[in-house]
């Protein structure tokens, strides 16, 4: 179903320029991720170029917000792991997962971080919704959740609940970056190496897990037109 609330709007100014978007069309290493956000963040608040999404998929990898635990990093030579200025706690990112870096500039918006996170949230819960796929905000856990009633409850009786998107950022003299990442179909093994964003009683899921074959490539459409409903109007980035 489509969701037509305003609350979570972030609209900008009458006079700010579409936002580019842009979509990587190969894996970018991590790194090279970092140094294209720190690059385009200072540009952007300089007032050098407009806003910018950029989606990628990476190699597989693990990054440690400004949070994590070194005891939720189980495997540590299973692969990379990158310490980044992010909020939260380890995450995985690999092939079949869209990762969305949202660079923002919320002078031109709100400057509220809370709002701009929930923001992001409503992003990935109506690009679930054009799929069926019912994503929801949990006020003590970060990111999008869905209900598993199929799965066997947890030890308290409550339903079993997956993890389908992960949301981390950093925001610097007022432009945000880093941002969000949707399973779409990863390998769900590859998160048995940390505990994600440091919650243990619960899993992770995907899109395909769920039953859903979709492609990349049209969760990148249905995602771009979720970003227009929130954030306001984008660009081919050229």
């Amino acid at each position: 179903m489509l969701r037509t609330d305003l609350e979570h709007q972030m609209f900008p100014l009458i006079d700010s320029p579409p936002v580019r978007w842009r979509i990587a069309d190969c894996p970018v290493p991590y790194d090279e991720a970092v140094a294209t956000m720190e690059a385009e963040v200072a540009a952007i608040a300089d007032g050098q170029v407009p806003e910018l999404v950029w989606l990628v998929e990476h190699p597989p990898l693990y990054t440690a917000g400004t949070s994590a635990d070194a005891a939720d990093l189980i495997e540590p030579d299973r692969f990379p792991v990158f310490a980044t200025g992010r909020g939260g706690e380890y995450t995985y990112h690999g092939p079949g997962q869209r990762v969305a870096y949202v660079m923002l500039d919320l002078k031109r918006r709100r400057q509220d971080v809370r709002a701009f996170v929930a923001a992001l949230e409503e992003v990935i819960i109506r690009t679930l919704d054009w799929m069926n796929v019912r994503g929801e905000r949990r006020e003590d856990r970060v990111g999008v959740w869905v209900r598993r009633p199929e799965k066997p409850p947890l030890p308290d009786g409550t339903m079993t609940e997956d993890k389908i998107a992960a949301l981390g950022i950093r925001v610097r003299k007022w432009v945000t970056f880093h941002g969000l990442s949707l399973n779409v179909d990863p390998d769900l093994s590859h998160f048995s190496g940390i505990v994600p964003c440091g919650i243990s009683s619960y899993g992770v899921t995907s899109l395909v897990d769920l039953g859903l074959p979709v492609m990349m490539t049209d969760v990148d459409v249905r995602l771009r037109e979720a970003f227009e409903q929130v954030f306001g109007e984008t660009a081919n980035d050229v």
